[in-house]
């Protein structure tokens, strides 16, 4: 923690709701990295490396957000992201990915991995205030 706060100083407080995230992400070290920046923002991560797992463990009626890589086997992002929109259509679902799906319609952003955590952490913020 004491890595983010010097990379970080000050510069972002804690929500002021808690929001829980479910993060999935086949790649340890984005997934990790990810998940310590969040909690260090103030949001609950429960982070899957497969979506599968993933799919297990998802609510609507504690995530505010799903965030997922799209390269991962055997279930894509983009595949695991129609599942979630058609079991809960209100839950924002951001891929956080290097090679977004051509097909985005059951996304609601898709970020680059080359943007930096401050930003994801804008984008989250305006998608879950933006949720109905």
């Amino acid at each position: 923690m004491a890595k983010l706060e010097a990379a970080f100083p000050g510069k972002y407080a804690p929500s002021a709701a808690v929001r829980t995230i479910l993060l999935v992400d086949d790649g340890s070290a984005t997934r990790l990295m990810t998940q310590w920046f969040l909690d260090y923002v103030g949001f609950v991560v429960h982070a899957f490396s497969n979506a599968e797992d993933a799919l297990a463990q998802f609510n609507p009626k504690i995530h505010d957000l799903v965030v997922t890589d799209n390269s991962m086997s055997p279930m894509s992002g983009a595949e695991m992201a129609h599942i979630i929109k058609m079991r809960s259509p209100a839950t924002p679902v951001l891929m956080y990915t290097g090679a977004p799906p051509p097909d985005r319609s059951c996304l609601d952003a898709v970020v680059q991995r080359t943007v930096s955590l401050p930003v994801l952490k804008d984008i989250i913020d305006k998608l879950i205030a933006a949720r109905p």
